[in-house]
């Protein structure tokens, strides 16, 4: 078991299964020592934050999408988590209302996450950016990208 794969199991964490593509694009590009993750998407917690879903569940969304792109990572890597040397930068789209203000907040359910798995490895680059939708009407999509060793 990878050292990642321990820190995951001491903060009680488990990665869901890598989800394949819906459309024409990849799950992961690797190039050179950079490997770009497409994005992914929260499980249940559709709707727009600002319009019934609240900051918190927008954050535990956005926890979920962190979740999901350490499986894409680790499908990249052959099973080693080992391979991440660092987490380079986040891109995360939060379904949001106009008035909706609170992005940056959501986002960092995945950033915090990051760091708890990563260490100081984890700390990022990122942007946090309101969306008029969603696809399947998710709340939260994240994408990444990590340096790989």
């Amino acid at each position: 078991m990878s050292a990642i794969e321990n820190r995951l199991a001491e903060l009680g964490l488990s990665l869901p299964d890598a989800p394949p593509p819906v459309a024409n694009y990849v799950p992961f590009v690797q190039t050179g020592n950079q490997l770009f993750v497409s994005g992914q998407i929260s499980r249940g917690t559709n709707g727009k934050l600002g319009d019934g879903i609240t900051t918190e569940q927008g954050r535990e969304a956005a926890r979920f999408c962190a979740l999901s792109l350490i499986a894409q990572a680790k499908a990249a890597c052959g099973g080693d988590l080992d391979r991440i040397a660092r987490v380079v930068k986040l891109v995360g789209f939060v379904n949001s209302t106009p008035d909706f203000t609170d992005q940056p907040a959501v986002i960092n359910g995945a950033s915090d996450l990051m760091v708890e798995v990563f260490g100081d490895a984890g700390r990022h680059a990122r942007s946090a950016v309101s969306a008029a939708s969603l696809p399947g009407g998710v709340s939260v999509e994240i994408e990444a990208i990590f340096e790989l060793r």
